[in-house]
This record gives C-alpha cells, sequence and structure tokens, in this order.
C-alpha cells in the first residue's frame, strides 16, 4: 500500500507564505533557494528532517504554476514508472512528468479521475542508507 507522506503548498508570495505558516502554527521553514523550495518542518525530526514521531507528515511549498494551484498531497511509490502505469490504468492523467530532484528522489505529478493534482514520490535513499 502507497502511504502519504508529504504535502505542498503553492504561494504567490513563498516568502509571505513561510512567514504566515511559521507565526500560526510554528512550523519550521527550511528555505532551498537553489530548488526554489521551502521544506516546512511541522514536529519533531533527526538531523536529516525526517520525522522522530508518528502522527504527522512535513511539507513543502513552492512558487505557484500552472499545474499546481491548491495544496497538494504527495504519496510515496516503490517505482515511478510502475506507480505511473497504474494511475493511467485508473483513468488519471500525469500533467508533470517524472523528474530527478537531485540526489533525494523522483518525482511527478497527476490529476486524477475528480480533477485534483496530487504527487508521487519515489525516494532514491531508503531509510538508514547515507
Amino acid at each position: 500500500m502507497d502511504k502519504v507522506m508529504h504535502f505542498e503548498i503553492p504561494a504567490d508570495d513563498p516568502q509571505r507564505a513561510q512567514k504566515f505558516y511559521s507565526s500560526a502554527f510554528g512550523w519550521k521553514a527550511n528555505s532551498m533557494p537553489n530548488m526554489g523550495y521551502t521544506i516546512f518542518h511541522t514536529g519533531p525530526t533527526d538531523k536529516q528532517g525526517m520525522v522522530q514521531e508518528k502522527g504527522f507528515i512535513n511539507g513543502g511549498m513552492l512558487k505557484r504554476q500552472d499545474c499546481i494551484q491548491s495544496p497538494i498531497i504527495t504519496i510515496v511509490v516503490d517505482n515511478m514508472k510502475e506507480a505511473i502505469e497504474r494511475v493511467k490504468k485508473a483513468k488519471g492523467h500525469i500533467i508533470r512528468d517524472a523528474e530527478k530532484v537531485g540526489e533525494a528522489g523522483i518525482a511527478a505529478y497527476f490529476k486524477d479521475t475528480e480533477g485534483n493534482v496530487m504527487g508521487l514520490w519515489e525516494p532514491l535513499m531508503r531509510p538508514g542508507q547515507q
């Protein structure tokens, strides 16, 4: 079973949005300017930024884009190619093809049968790997 592991929030003004979520909810923002992305830590994390207790997930924020207009739930998968084929077979549509994100993983976006945009994530580093 593939699990929800991440959320993304699009923003017109990422700095303003970072301040909002940090102020309103105490989330720690870790900006990655070279990637145009911010990681939100919504609870205690280890040195690698991984969650330390059950019951919460971390998230991210990116500049609002044509295909990313509202918050997105991201699902972790073991094999991106297989997950994309399962989405297509279930009548979903890939709206952003799989692309490598640094050394961390592979990301893609799809639209489900109801028009919701969701994310797929295949980690390249597995827990316990360095």
